[in-house]
């Protein structure tokens, strides 16, 4: 199913900020930006894991819905499309940005699918997940979720390849409620991000 909107343009001549989103950038002296494109009620649970990623270290830039919508109301733009202009902004001056997303569970609702086209750190949060008991795995060319557009908000910092985190509903929700375990995840990326980012 397509989305509503296939640009920040046409979503912003609908949408009210403040009533019906929220925008929220904090700029940090770091090369690293967190990125939550789908936050608040598009992919919840997303905001609050790139919040504890970022921690006081990184960037951070989260689009959070504010009301809960159907799928053919969702205020969700698609990261090869994803054009806000606070967003752009952040990316462009950032080296490596790293998106977080949610998917449905589907036949896996445990695995957090990580892709992009920084294929380094791609592999060491994979590997870094799995050190911290999440199960993991590196999503490749030809997967519907890899993250290897170039025109992926993910790969569009000055190095042109940063990495997109998909995380199953299951899971997402699972860590809502349990904080020390998103605490846990988010310190696994964090330490993936200073040894190979």
């Amino acid at each position: 199913m397509p989305d509503q909107y296939d640009s920040f343009a046409g979503l912003a001549a609908r949408e009210i900020e403040g009533v019906h989103y929220r925008i929220h950038v904090v700029e940090r002296a770091s090369p690293i930006a967190i990125v939550a494109p789908h936050g608040g009620w598009i992919e919840p649970g997303t905001s609050h894991l790139a919040t504890a990623i970022a921690g006081a270290d990184h960037s951070l830039y989260r689009f959070d819905s504010l009301s809960r919508r159907t799928r053919e109301t969702t205020m969700h733009i698609t990261s090869t499309r994803f054009d806000e202009p606070r967003a752009l902004a952040l990316i462009g001056a950032s080296d490596v940005v790293l998106t977080i997303h949610g998917r449905k569970n589907g036949d896996d609702h445990a695995s957090i699918w990580v892709g992009g086209l920084h294929e380094t750190l791609r592999d060491g949060i994979v590997a870094a997940l799995a050190q911290s008991g999440f199960a993991a795995k590196a999503v490749c060319e030809g997967h519907p979720l890899s993250g290897r557009d170039p025109a992926n908000i993910c790969n569009r910092g000055r190095l042109g390849a940063g990495v997109q985190i998909e995380l199953p509903k299951a899971l997402r929700l699972e860590l809502l409620f349990a904080r020390p375990r998103l605490a846990l995840l988010a310190s696994a990326v964090r330490a993936a991000i200073a040894m190979h980012a």
